[in-house]
């Protein structure tokens, strides 16, 4: 496995799109920075590091009416790939969704969203987006 990010990603959009309550992601210091900025921005419910894995417990909004679980993250989309990496300065940082989705950036200040990123006035490689 070369693209730790990708699978990431892709281990949680396969978590919510089959309704699982809980994924496993192997443990980096990478990894943890991107589900702890998942759960302040509230799109998983809990991380708990456990040995070399971090297992993310994924949170759902339940719809009244129909009585089903709506998952927090609709989609994800990788745009940095170890083939072709994808850097933004600071005035050109992209927008999700017109702000209702978030753009993971690895700044030299660390791993923010999008809006942390433009506030702080830092520019990086733009790993994903997630909505």
């Amino acid at each position: 496995m070369h693209d730790k990010v990708g699978d990431l990603l892709i281990r949680i959009k396969n978590g919510y799109m089959t309704s699982k309550k809980e994924v496993s992601i192997s443990y980096s210091k990478l990894a943890l920075a991107i589900c702890e900025l998942l759960k302040k921005e509230d799109y998983v419910e809990d991380l708990e590091v456990v040995g070399r894995e971090i297992k993310l417990t994924l949170k759902y909004d339940f719809e009244e009416k129909t009585a089903r679980k709506i998952p927090a993250v609709t989609d994800v989309q990788r745009i940095s790939k170890p083939g072709r990496r994808v850097y933004s300065s600071a005035h050109k940082i992209p927008y999700v969704f017109e702000g209702l989705g978030i753009a993971l950036i690895s700044t030299p200040k660390g791993i923010m969203t999008d809006k942390s990123a433009r506030r702080e006035g830092v520019g990086g490689e733009v790993m994903a987006y997630v909505w």
